[in-house]
C-alpha cells in the first residue's frame, strides 16, 4: 500500500510539473478583432457574437457647410460569431456599392511566452463581398459573377510587451470585372497595423497598406488610417481618421481615391459589442 501511495504522489508531481512547465499563450494583440478596416489575429471566443457598426462620415475638407463630412457617411453592419476559439466567420452590409460580404477566419500558431515557443500568432482570412448596385448599362449581357469579388490575408503579430504589437498583412484581392484590360483581376498588397497602449483600455493604431504598382488605376492611393481603441470589456469603441472610403477589403485597398497630402480626410468610428451565446 505505501509502495503504491509513493507511486500515485509521484505521478501527481511529473503532471504538475509538466502543466507549470506548458507554455504560456500570448493574447490580446489588440482590443479588437479589426485595426481600422482590416483584420487583426484576433477573433471572437468560442460562441462568442460580435455584433459591430463602422461608421465612415464624408471629407472633412468639405468644410462648415457639409458640418466637416458630417452630413454623409458610409456605414457597415457586421456580425463575427466565434465557432471555435481558433475559427471565425461573419457577414456584414455596407453602403458603399451597397456590398454584403463574408468571410471566414482561422487561427494557426499562436504566441507563446518563453525562448523556443512560438514567436508569433498566424491567422488566415477568407473572404467574398457582392456589389448589388444596379447594372449601369442594364441593356447589355451582365453576369452574376461580375458581381462577385475575393479576398484571401495572411495576418501575422507579435506583442513585444505589454505595449506593442506589431501585425503584417500580405494580402489578395481579385476581381471578377475590372474597368479596363490595362488593370489586373489580382491584386497585390502589404499591410503593416501598429498598436501601442496609450494607458490602460486605451491604444494607439496605425493601418497602411502599400499596393503594388501597375495593378489598378493611378487614380487610386494607398489606404491609411490612424485612430485610437477605448476597451470598457464587451464593448470596443474605435475613433480614427482615414483616406479610405470603403469599409471592407476590396474597397479600402483597390478604391481608396482620396489623399492625406491633399487633406481629403475621413472622421469615423468603429462599435463592437460582444454577446456570449453559450453557457458559462
Amino acid at each position: 500500500m505505501r509502495r503504491i501511495l509513493s507511486i500515485f504522489l509521484l505521478l501527481q508531481s511529473l503532471n504538475l510539473f509538466a502543466q507549470n512547465d506548458a507554455p504560456k499563450p500570448v493574447t490580446n494583440h489588440f482590443y479588437s478583432s479589426r485595426v481600422v478596416n482590416s483584420h487583426t489575429t484576433m477573433s471572437p471566443e468560442a460562441k462568442t457574437l460580435d455584433f459591430r457598426i463602422n461608421h465612415r462620415f464624408g471629407e472633412i475638407s468639405n468644410g462648415a457647410y457639409e458640418f466637416f463630412g458630417l452630413d454623409q457617411a458610409m456605414m457597415r453592419i457586421g456580425f463575427d460569431y466565434g465557432v471555435t476559439d481558433k475559427l471565425a466567420v461573419g457577414i456584414g452590409r455596407s453602403t458603399f456599392e451597397k456590398t454584403f460580404d463574408g468571410f471566414v477566419k482561422y487561427r494557426i500558431l499562436q504566441q507563446e511566452e518563453g525562448k523556443g515557443n512560438n514567436p508569433v500568432t498566424l491567422s488566415l482570412v477568407s473572404g467574398m463581398s457582392l456589389n448589388s448596385l444596379k447594372w449601369a448599362n442594364p441593356d447589355r449581357t451582365n453576369l452574376f459573377t461580375s458581381r462577385l469579388s475575393y479576398n484571401n490575408q495572411i495576418l501575422v503579430s507579435r506583442k513585444f510587451n505589454e505595449k506593442f504589437t506589431i501585425q503584417l498583412m500580405p494580402t489578395m484581392i481579385h476581381r471578377n470585372l475590372i474597368d479596363s484590360f490595362q488593370y489586373k483581376n489580382d491584386v497585390y498588397s502589404m499591410g503593416v497595423a501598429l498598436r501601442q497602449k496609450i494607458v490602460p483600455q486605451v491604444t494607439l493604431n496605425l493601418e497602411y497598406f502599400y499596393v503594388f504598382p501597375n495593378q489598378i488605376s493611378p487614380d487610386y492611393t494607398h489606404p491609411l488610417s490612424i485612430g485610437i481603441d477605448i476597451s470598457t470589456g464587451w464593448h470596443t469603441f474605435q475613433l480614427h481618421v482615414t483616406n479610405a472610403t470603403g469599409t471592407f477589403e476590396k474597397a479600402v485597398i483597390t478604391q481608396t481615391a482620396n489623399r492625406w497630402d491633399k487633406g481629403q480626410l475621413h472622421f469615423g468610428f468603429n462599435i463592437s459589442r460582444e454577446f456570449h451565446l453559450g453557457g458559462y
